[in-house]
């Protein structure tokens, strides 16, 4: 026996076995709702129950509350139909989604872009082709079957030349995967990615300015929407914000500054938070999405994308819509949940 799962406005359907996580038997069927960590931590995936009975999994407070459970809320991660069910979801991926694929990777270079940050390039298969917005994430398939997700920080057409993916990886002591990375690992390894997936990507259909947001390796992933949006010509105003703790944080301003001489339409604005007199830092001070707020007091008529650390996604989807004027709808996030944060 299944479940009929339909999702409103946009009325598509798919169906749901009894103990199968209603997120998963979208992605199964190539309806993406929206989501970010999987595992019930993040609240990305979070959405109103217009009928029907849902049961939950283990999740976070934080990720939906006990009160928010009673008004109707559903995490589609963690929740399992138990009758047909009806949500509203603003996100449903398009007809025709990119499909999901596991595939062999072969390191192809390792390179440290700070104390703590690792830029990773993979060499994909030559035979295959591996499609996905820029914006959207792999997971990494470790050998004792745990996973460990990172956005693409290239845009899908930087593979014509030579398929090949760009990840950044910050160093998580005693982290299983990147005490790995930062050790023993080596140029020509082997590893197993699945992807894509996630439903942060640009809406390209809209003409919003753009509000673009990271913190610390939340870069990754607005890099290569900064990369789709040079290559397909998309003029947007964009202001792009990244904040990190100390000036060092901020990896790859060379590669932001040769952007800005190309990209009449963005602007860059640099944060730090926690800078020491020898840092000799006379930028922005304080916590990013603060610095948004001092520039952006309106953002009614903008689309913001945000990426990083969930505290910082957090601030930013609430202030910005409770003190300046930001439509819901128009704010689209990835929160970058740890291992530890997802216990």
């Amino acid at each position: 026996m299944t479940f009929t799962i339909t999702i409103e406005p946009s009325g598509r359907s798919f169906n749901a076995e009894p103990d199968e996580a209603l997120l998963l038997a979208g992605i199964r069927q190539g309806i993406g709702l929206p989501y970010g960590c999987k595992d019930g931590a993040c609240g990305s995936c979070k959405c109103k129950k217009i009928s029907g009975t849902v049961v939950h999994g283990p999740h976070q407070d934080k990720a939906l509350s006990a009160d928010e459970e009673a008004a109707g809320f559903v995490l589609t991660c963690c929740g399992v139909a138990q009758s047909d069910v009806v949500l509203e979801s603003r996100q449903v991926t398009e007809v025709g989604a990119f499909p999901i694929k596991k595939m062999p990777v072969r390191v192809s270079a390792l390179e440290r872009a700070s104390h703590d940050v690792m830029v990773m390039r993979l060499q994909l298969p030559a035979s295959d082709t591996f499609q996905y917005h820029a914006g959207q994430y792999v997971e990494f398939l470790l050998r004792d079957g745990d996973r460990r997700s990172y956005s693409m920080a290239n845009a899908p057409h930087t593979q014509t030349a030579a398929p090949q993916m760009e990840l950044h990886l910050r160093h998580m002591p005693g982290g299983k995967f990147t005490d790995h990375v930062f050790g023993a690992m080596k140029e020509k390894d082997i590893l197993r990615i699945e992807g894509p997936y996630g439903s942060f990507y640009l809406r390209e259909e809209s003409s919003l300015p753009l509000v673009l947001l990271a913190s610390g390796t939340g870069f990754a992933p607005i890099k290569a929407i900064i990369e789709h949006m040079q290559h397909k010509g998309i003029l947007r105003p964009a202001t792009l914000y990244w904040g990190g703790r100390r000036p060092a944080d901020l990896y790859q301003q060379a590669w932001i500054a040769a952007r800005l001489a190309e990209m009449p339409n963005l602007r860059f604005v640099p944060v730090v938070s926690d800078a020491l007199p020898e840092d000799d830092w006379h930028g922005r001070t304080g916590f990013v999405h603060r610095a948004v707020l001092q520039d952006f007091p309106d953002l009614s008529g903008h689309q913001v994308y945000a990426c990083g650390a969930p505290v910082v996604i957090e601030a930013a989807r609430r202030d910005f819509t409770a003190l300046a004027g930001l439509a819901p709808e128009e704010f689209f996030a990835d929160s970058f949940t740890s291992a530890a944060d997802k216990v």
